[in-house]
């Protein structure tokens, strides 16, 4: 499957806050995870699908939190899909750190400033698959920025360019 080439995207989501009932408790953190199995299902209605590996940090929050968003990463953009695809990286806050992002009005999930097109999506179904969950998400809001340049792929196991 390494011949097959991939658009590349960071799903992104917010965990629910610690205590939803208490006002004051710490909001949850956002998370986020490079990748490259992602495609549209259908145009009516809008729906996605994105392959998580099960019982990874972004299936264990999907399964609980129905609101996540996508950013279709640019060519310019491959150091933020090599920095959410790191095995035993840092805290993901720390991740997000220094990347220029806005919060999604339905999903409040961070949505990367510059990308291609984000999405804004709500969990439909959740369908296992081998050693990995896929989540078909309706599309709730879809943006085109005035981002310039061409989408970031994955092929071969490295990254790549068009042209």
């Amino acid at each position: 499957m390494s011949r097959l080439a991939a658009g590349v995207v960071l799903v992104t989501a917010q965990e629910p806050p610690l205590d939803p009932d208490d006002p004051n408790a710490p909001d949850g953190e956002d998370v986020g995870m490079t990748a490259t199995a992602f495609l549209s299902v259908s145009l009516d209605p809008p729906l996605v699908m994105v392959s998580l590996r099960e019982g990874s940090r972004m299936d264990d929050l999907l399964d609980e939190q129905p609101l996540w968003a996508v950013s279709v990463l640019t060519e310019n953009q491959r150091h933020i899909a090599g920095r959410f695809a790191m095995k035993g990286r840092i805290s993901d806050r720390l991740l997000f750190e220094d990347i220029a992002s806005v919060r999604g009005e339905v999903s409040g999930a961070p949505l990367i400033g510059g990308a291609l097109a984000t999405l804004e999506c709500r969990t439909e179904q959740r369908v296992p698959a081998g050693d990995h969950t896929l989540v078909i998400g309706r599309v709730l809001t879809a943006h085109v920025p005035s981002a310039e340049g061409g989408p970031l792929l994955y092929f071969r196991g490295r990254y790549r360019q068009l042209g």
